[in-house]
């Protein structure tokens, strides 16, 4: 597990800082067992990046969707027990039953969205933590009902250790607007936008209800403290990105899309310099479409 780089002046300039790139994107041993204490939880979003077993030329699927073979599964599931993770939200999965190749059931209980299509969410939870599923935020999905391709809801669930309760989002929003001004023309920032709003009235709800609540997946946002869409989000319930400030090693360099975002009390829980970003070791860039052009990325929190 690596610690992600921070930002320097310009991207331009850290993509070229070669040496210090190598000495991020090393992948540390991992130092924390999710089993160690109760109160400990390691929490991880991972794209896994159109995770299917569909044949190919399947109606569902684009053209370029890589086909996995089962090495590929097999070595998606080893790099799973090296990230050992406590709860993992997940993106682009075809139903519970593929994830079961990375994730074995006798650890993880696996909860994925009901939606009929293929890059689904989900959350992968250790079974000895309590899971209470609540209804999926449909309402993430701005699009009509005549759209051709809908947009993926978000996935709800109540998580417990015995002790602590908190509410957990996994989401995967509208892809195309990184970094663009929101008003600016085109398709996918006044969408991005629409789905922000549902969120904050999300997050709103559960800090009119004074529980601890995490949002993570993939924003398709490179998201920043001043970013415009995290305003909207604080200007009512204030909220810690956990990854402000940092740019990810994942292949080779790039700022962060996938987040992990706490609030409530959760803010509280983080342990410091937790944020880890786990890259594919002995991978080379030619494995990236049969592993995943994301890499997990993960913090600590202590729970009360």
């Amino acid at each position: 597990m690596s610690r992600p780089v921070k930002h320097a002046a310009s991207m331009k300039l850290w993509r070229n800082s070669t040496l210090k790139l190598k000495k991020y994107c090393a992948l540390a041993a991992l130092g924390f067992a999710g089993s160690a204490s109760a109160h400990h939880l390691k929490i991880t979003t991972w794209n896994l990046d159109w995770l299917t077993e569909r044949p190919a030329h399947d109606a569902a699927l684009p053209d370029d969707v890589a086909r996995r073979d089962p090495n590929d599964f097999d070595r998606l599931a080893r790099y799973a027990r090296q990230l050992d993770s406590d709860v993992i939200g997940i993106e682009e999965v075809d139903g519970a039953q593929v994830a079961q190749r990375v994730f074995p059931t006798d650890r993880y209980r696996l909860i994925v969205s009901w939606e009929p299509i293929v890059q689904r969410v989900g959350l992968v939870v250790r079974r000895d933590i309590q899971a209470e599923i609540n209804p999926e935020l449909t309402d993430l999905n701005v699009y009509d009902s005549s759209a051709s391709h809908p947009l993926r809801a978000g996935l709800d669930v109540t998580l417990t250790d015995g002790q602590t309760r908190f509410r957990v989002l996994v989401v995967h929003l509208k892809t195309g607007c990184w970094d663009q001004p929101l008003n600016e023309r085109g398709h996918s920032c006044p969408i991005l936008k629409r789905q922000f709003a549902v969120l904050d009235n999300w997050v709103l709800e559960r800090q009119d209800e004074g529980v601890p609540f995490i949002v993570l997946g993939d924003f398709n946002r490179r998201l920043t403290e001043n970013d415009p869409l995290m305003h909207l989000l604080n200007a009512d319930a204030p909220m810690l990105l956990t990854t402000a400030g940092r740019a990810s090693p994942c292949w080779g360099g790039e700022y962060f899309i996938d987040h992990i975002l706490l609030g409530g009390i959760a803010k509280s829980w983080l342990v410091p310099d937790s944020l880890r970003v786990m890259n594919y070791r002995g991978a080379q860039e030619a494995d990236r479409a049969s592993l995943s052009d994301h890499c997990p990325v993960s913090v600590r929190l202590d729970l009360p």
